[in-house]
């Protein structure tokens, strides 16, 4: 097997998640601050200093790329500055120190450190790591996605109704809809992490995820890669490419599921009347639970 193009960034990006993962444990249940950014939006002492150890070790290890992180925002490499979208060349590292702050801060072992690089405006490098359960997902735009360093397929399931999905239809009437897909369905789950969970379509634990917007590039940058690059097929809840450096804000979606089932699962969403739900060009939508927080 060739090595990949990205053979050192996703090395270094493994070591740095687990170093962040290592950060998160040393503060697990026993936070010193929690901060309440909005009703449902909060962000912790542990959220700070996971970032800042990333942001730290990228800015000497690649001092010319790009930084997009959730805590503190966009920050500039040494050599080129951004405002707004990512870069439409050029190298951006996308950091989520802490996905499932809610889960996090209240001691429910469901969140993760997602790391991933952008290059030339396409994910290059995906990094999941699951401290709590000592699980690292990865994967490069050229090369397999990986559990600890194990190849992994997404689901061979073939029949919605025995899917198990990660679910979340936010926006008005949002749990109305939730209803109307359950019956099509095994069982649907919304967990708390959305990075998390969409990378746990790469090996099968869900079959399909589902989120209609309410996103950022951090939530899905390095787990969209490691799903795709397990076999499943992603797109947007229009049915478009699931990754679009231009969007800013929480005006990403995300429907990713093995190509068996992708199908179908589009036209249910079709039936309920969630691609039409939301508006990438307009305001980011309500989130009823948000999708990693």
């Amino acid at each position: 097997m060739n090595e990949s193009r990205w053979r050192d960034e996703l090395q270094f990006a493994r070591e740095l998640a687990r170093g962040a993962g290592d950060v998160l444990l040393a503060h697990y249940e026993r936070l010193e601050r929690i901060d309440y950014k909005s009703k449902r939006d909060v962000v912790t002492n542990a959220d700070y200093a996971s970032e800042r150890l990333v942001i730290d070790a990228i800015r000497e290890a690649f001092p010319d790329d790009q930084i997009l992180a959730e805590e503190s925002g966009e920050h500039a490499g040494l050599s080129r500055t951004s405002r707004g979208g990512i870069a439409g060349s050029g190298r951006t590292w996308v950091i989520d120190p802490l996905d499932g702050t809610v889960n996090y801060a209240n001691g429910i072992p469901f969140y993760c450190v997602s790391i991933g690089l952008v290059d030339n405006a396409q994910p290059a490098v995906g990094v999941v790591f699951d401290p709590a359960r000592n699980e690292l997902y990865d994967a490069t735009a050229d090369g397999p996605a990986r559990l600890d360093g194990e190849p992994v397929t997404a689901s061979a399931k073939d029949s919605l109704s025995d899917a198990v999905v990660s679910l979340a239809v936010i926006g008005k009437g949002g749990l109305s809809r939730e209803r109307r897909i359950a019956p099509r369905i095994r069982i649907h789950r919304r967990m708390g992490s959305a990075a998390l969970a969409l990378a746990y379509v790469a090996n099968g634990r869900f079959d399909a995820f589902v989120q209609n917007g309410g996103l950022s590039a951090w939530d899905v940058a390095a787990a969209g890669l490691v799903a795709e690059r397990a076999g499943a097929k992603a797109t947007d809840i229009g049915g478009e490419g699931w990754w679009n450096p231009k969007r800013r804000g929480a005006r990403h979606s995300v429907v990713a599921a093995p190509k068996a089932l992708h199908g179908p699962l589009m036209e249910l969403l079709d039936a309920v009347h969630m691609r039409a739900a939301v508006r990438h060009d307009g305001p980011a939508p309500t989130q009823a639970l948000g999708p990693g927080r």
